[in-house]
């Protein structure tokens, strides 16, 4: 596989000049393992690992390579694996905070054009989970577009997805059903020669079988959802990248069973980009959207333009936004603390000022 199959081009060559020499190649991550990954190139195909001192650097900060990024490589004969030296500076990448109550964060996926976040119209059909992923891949730099998947399953396909529609802002919204194939070349537009596409969302919703449906043959495995629910199980265990017939790269990933999102305030912003032109046309430039007079943000609730729970979500993205920020940013927290402080001793007047006019 050429390195232009794989999604090379002048900027990563630019990148390349600080990395070449010392019998070094590039190559790009394909897929990954607990401790290995596995690299493609001019060389071919083969399993790596980060040397000593990326592997120390990588332990520290949290992160490690991640399929779709370009590395410095040192390539032996035999079954020897590759050494992984550098990454290339990523033009894109898809962060979530790790699950559980690390505060740390997790690539998912990098150097991506195209984020495709798929959700399946059945019962798990969820338009607030739809905003989290929205806000995360306006954050990474990608271009995202929302597919919409087993329409077959669907009772009342135009009716999904013109909810869809009013959340998506500028993000194409696509109706199909990787099972059957409806809708599929709609796609076309985004999967071309060079261009990288990574598949989001969570688990049963059809990512695999989708992914087999451009592959053209059952590469992944695939499992019916439950039916209860709808709820999927995970089939898809590693990330991996694949090179589809046209000459697009699209990276499969597991489904996520939580999307926390990391360092994405731009990407909130972007997501809810109706209630702030909303929000600019209130009488108080403080307004904090509650029940001040003038509010334009209440009268489109009111009039049903506005759906209340969209508003609550963006609430609830931007107070996991400012907890982050208060866990990774020492100024910012200091910050908190003070407000806190400040909170607490008026409070503590307002206590001693009834006890002082109680005794009088």
């Amino acid at each position: 596989m050429f390195l232009k199959e794989l999604g090379w081009d002048s900027v990563f060559e630019a990148s390349w000049q600080e990395h070449q020499g010392f019998g070094r190649v590039p190559a790009r991550v394909v897929s990954q393992q607990r401790g290995l990954w596995r690299v493609a190139g001019d060389f071919g195909e083969c399993w790596s690992a980060p040397s000593g001192k990326m592997h120390a650097a990588s332990e520290a900060q949290g992160d490690w390579p991640t399929v779709g990024d370009w590395v410095s490589t040192e390539v032996f004969a035999g079954e020897q694996p590759a050494i992984i030296h550098a990454v290339l500076p990523r033009r894109s990448q898809f962060v979530r905070k790790v699950a559980g109550k690390r505060v740390e964060q997790q690539v998912i996926a990098a150097n991506v054009d195209v984020a495709f976040i798929v959700a399946a119209l059945d019962r798990d059909f969820n338009l607030r989970r739809l905003e989290r992923y929205l806000a995360q891949s306006w954050e990474s730099g990608a271009r995202p577009a929302v597919v919409l998947n087993k329409a077959d399953d669907c009772g009342d396909v135009d009716a999904r997805a013109a909810e869809v529609g009013r959340i998506a802002m500028e993000a194409p919204v696509f109706v199909l059903s990787a099972r059957t194939g409806q809708g599929i070349d709609a796609l076309a537009s985004f999967l071309v020669p060079g261009q990288t596409v990574v598949l989001l969302g969570s688990s049963g919703v059809g990512k695999s079988t989708l992914v087999n449906r451009l592959l053209g043959r059952d590469l992944q495995a695939v499992q019916p959802t439950r039916e209860k629910d709808s709820r999927g199980r995970h089939t898809t265990s590693a990330r991996e990248l694949f090179l589809l017939p046209c000459g697009a790269l699209m990276i499969d990933t597991p489904g996520l069973r939580e999307l926390q999102l990391w360092d994405a305030t731009d990407g909130v912003a972007q997501t809810f980009a109706d209630i702030d032109e909303l929000a600019a046309k209130c009488r108080f430039r403080d307004c904090r959207h509650e029940n001040e007079p003038g509010c334009a943000v209440q009268a489109a609730l009111l009039a049903g333009s506005l759906d209340e729970a969209r508003l609550e979500n963006r609430r609830k993205l931007e107070r996991e936004q400012e907890f982050l920020r208060r866990k990774i940013d020492p100024e910012a927290r200091s910050e908190a603390q003070d407000r806190i402080k400040v909170l607490m001793r008026g409070v503590r007047q307002k206590y001693r000022q009834r006890e002082d006019e109680g005794k009088r």
